[in-house]
């Protein structure tokens, strides 16, 4: 028996007719699936929309982003590396002036101990140092100026500090604070700082009993470092 026939002699029989072809989609060229962002919605492009124009830019800003991080992570770990490498200190340099007389220095100190020349401290080892307030170098090494002092006070060394670039009012308050029982002379035209050939701070210079200068340190000084050198020179010297 026909469908047909079927349907006449069963009329309240429902219907089974095909459903009618889908229609196909035309995809547009330019929509290269292997291009598409993660976040393009296939159905809504295929449904004949293009790619919005904002979806080129999303792997771009991702690029951007990662390499912000990478910029980032490169600048911390830079940092870090140079927080652990110790700063330059004692680093003894040549100078113009080894195997010569000392320049003169002299001034009014700022400080609470008298200072007349160089020359009155003939016979002692002698540590002149030109420092400022505004040099962070200067702040660091401070403290460790004061230990030596200290180390050596009723000894056979001396310590003159010469004020560069800098006011009394600011270098006698500094001293108070930092610790610096020891004279600090100012030096109002840098014509001690020229005679020195100073060009950065800090700057110390080694004079032996004889007035000669032995040694110059370019840079921040330490306790221990500026006890080696006088060992050194003490040493040389016999």
């Amino acid at each position: 028996m026909t469908r047909a026939e079927r349907r006449t002699l069963d009329p309240g029989a429902p219907s089974r007719a095909r459903h009618p072809k889908q229609p196909s989609i035309a995809i547009p060229e330019e929509m290269n699936v292997t291009a598409c962002s993660p976040v393009v919605d296939v159905a809504r492009g295929a449904a004949g929309g293009q790619i919005p124009a904002a979806t080129g830019r999303t792997p771009r800003r991702h690029r951007v982003r990662w390499l912000s991080a990478g910029i980032g992570l490169l600048a911390v770990l830079l940092v870090a590396a140079l927080a652990r490498t110790p700063s330059a200190a004692n680093v003894e340099v040549r100078s113009p002036l080894l195997g010569h007389p000392a320049p003169p220095v002299a001034g009014p100190s700022v400080t609470p101990y008298s200072f007349t020349s160089l020359g009155a401290l003939r016979g002692r080892w002698v540590l002149v140092n030109f420092f400022a307030t505004w040099c962070v170098a200067c702040r660091q090494e401070q403290p460790q100026l004061a230990r030596f002092a200290a180390d050596h006070r009723g000894g056979n060394v001396a310590l003159v500090m010469v004020v560069y670039d800098d006011t009394a009012a600011n270098a006698r308050r500094f001293l108070a604070d930092r610790g610096g029982k020891w004279p600090a002379v100012l030096d109002p035209g840098g014509q001690v700082a020229l005679n020195y050939g100073v060009g950065q701070i800090p700057d110390t210079y080694l004079i032996d009993p004889n007035g000669i200068v032995v040694a110059k340190v370019a840079g921040g000084s330490t306790a221990a470092g500026l006890d080696r050198l006088l060992a050194l020179a003490e040493a040389r010297d016999l």
